[in-house]
């Protein structure tokens, strides 16, 4: 299960200012507010320095996460596919790490064009500034 986390802290720019920000993370949990809280201090504590404030936890609807380690940008792109069982539209929301919407709509492409016909409805850049997911899986 997936949980947007909002944290707001004191953020170095590069020029060296000092600047309060609110940044989104995804963080992937076992089905509870409080993991998805815990498992967000656990992974920013080392990387924030000083306080920070976890302002809001939301759950965020999302089948999967395709992560590529040559973007730091996010994209969530919108699916759909006919279910052949059934023959009803299913819809699923996934984020793609894509330096562009462009290369985000490629990258889907390649990645699920084998396993289900589908039809891509939106992509659009995110505000999710980093993803940890429960395991660390490989990075393509």
């Amino acid at each position: 299960m997936y949980f947007l986390v909002k944290v707001k802290y004191t953020k170095q720019l590069e020029n060296g200012a000092f600047k309060r920000v609110i940044e989104n993370y995804l963080v992937e949990a076992m089905e509870s507010f409080t993991d998805a809280e815990a498992r967000i201090y656990e992974e920013l504590s080392p990387q924030i320095r000083g306080e920070f404030i976890v302002m809001k936890i939301d759950k965020f609807e999302l089948h999967t996460v395709f992560s590529f380690d040559d973007s730091e940008t996010w994209n969530l792109v919108k699916i759909s596919f006919t279910d052949l069982d059934d023959n009803r539209e299913i819809k699923q929301r996934i984020l793609v790490a894509a330096d562009t919407v462009a290369e985000a709509n490629i990258r889907i492409n390649e990645s699920i064009s084998d396993l289900v016909r589908f039809q891509v409805i939106s992509v659009q850049k995110s505000n999710i500034v980093e993803v940890f997911p429960i395991f660390k899986a490989d990075v393509i």
